[in-house]
């Protein structure tokens, strides 16, 4: 790394976020290598070649989908890892999948940070992202240039493991806000209210949230375009209920049913908040 924090960054997932960040990084002058299972040749940073973007690599961030796709990118560069290298792995995946992907990493010399976010496509426009993380904090410190460049609040959580559950906890808060939103917006419309009057009493009153804020425009237009989408968001509340092991939370076992019913209805890359159309008569 540089004196000045410009560094040498493999990014491995170029879906909405990953992209965002390899264009920021690309833009701040860092020399930034993309890959991506499916080829996206018209980015000036894509390669092809994902142990070469490894193996050059001071930081490499690993944000996709799930644990199977973690695993998938480990697979590719894994045997050119080496010591003095960061594995940054910020996808969204279970304590003990983050345990596993360490250990991984680890026997390789690499240094492995845990660090999923906060944020959607708007925020990582904005490098307005929460990082979560996890870890040892001499490796933190090491990722600090990057990481601030990304985001508005970096949150030391505490050992690997801890900020995956915290990331897993936070995306429960918000699908059960999403789901009291649509619900009482698809009331309120029933008896007659306006959806200006509606939001606008929201307002007013203590249930306003910065979610709501955000998905207002989608819920007025039904523009159901992706800032993060309902097969993800369904997605970690699967993990979360399979980490939940003996707890009850009855509301998350009712919110993984729903969205499966979403899933199987065609509307996985739709936002989450679209599940709403699961209330239209």
């Amino acid at each position: 790394m540089y004196a000045d924090g410009i560094m040498n960054i493999g990014v491995f997932g170029l879906g909405i976020i990953g992209r965002v960040w390899a264009e920021n990084l690309h833009h701040d002058g860092d020399t930034v290598r993309g890959w991506n299972r499916t080829a996206k040749p018209a980015l000036p940073f894509f390669t092809g070649d994902a142990r070469a973007a490894a193996a050059q690599a001071d930081l490499v961030i690993i944000v996709v989908a799930d644990p199977p796709a973690v695993q998938q990118v480990l697979d590719q560069i894994v045997t050119v890892l080496h010591a003095g290298q960061i594995v940054m792995q910020s996808s969204t995946i279970s304590p003990a999948a983050t345990l596993r992907f360490a250990a991984q990493v680890k026997a390789t010399g690499a240094a492995f940070l845990e660090a999923p976010f906060t944020g959607s496509k708007p925020a990582a426009e904005q490098r307005q992202m929460v990082f979560y993380i996890g870890g040892d904090q001499e490796v933190l410190e090491r990722s600090r240039p990057v990481l601030n460049r990304l985001s508005r609040a970096i949150e030391y959580i505490g050992p690997l493991g801890s900020a995956s559950a915290l990331k897993l906890a936070m995306n429960l808060n918000l699908a059960l806000m999403a789901e009291a939103l649509g619900e009482s917006l698809t009331f309120a419309r029933a008896a007659g209210i306006s959806d200006d009057r509606f939001f606008s009493a929201l307002k007013l009153n203590v249930g306003q949230s910065g979610l709501a804020t955000l998905k207002e425009p989608k819920l007025r237009a039904g523009d159901w375009a992706p800032q993060f989408s309902l097969k993800h968001m369904g997605k970690d509340l699967r993990l979360a209920l399979e980490s939940a092991g003996a707890q009850p939370l009855p509301q998350l076992r009712a919110l993984v049913k729903l969205y499966e019913t979403g899933l199987a209805r065609g509307w996985g890359d739709d936002d989450f908040v679209s599940l709403v159309r699961l209330l239209a008569k």
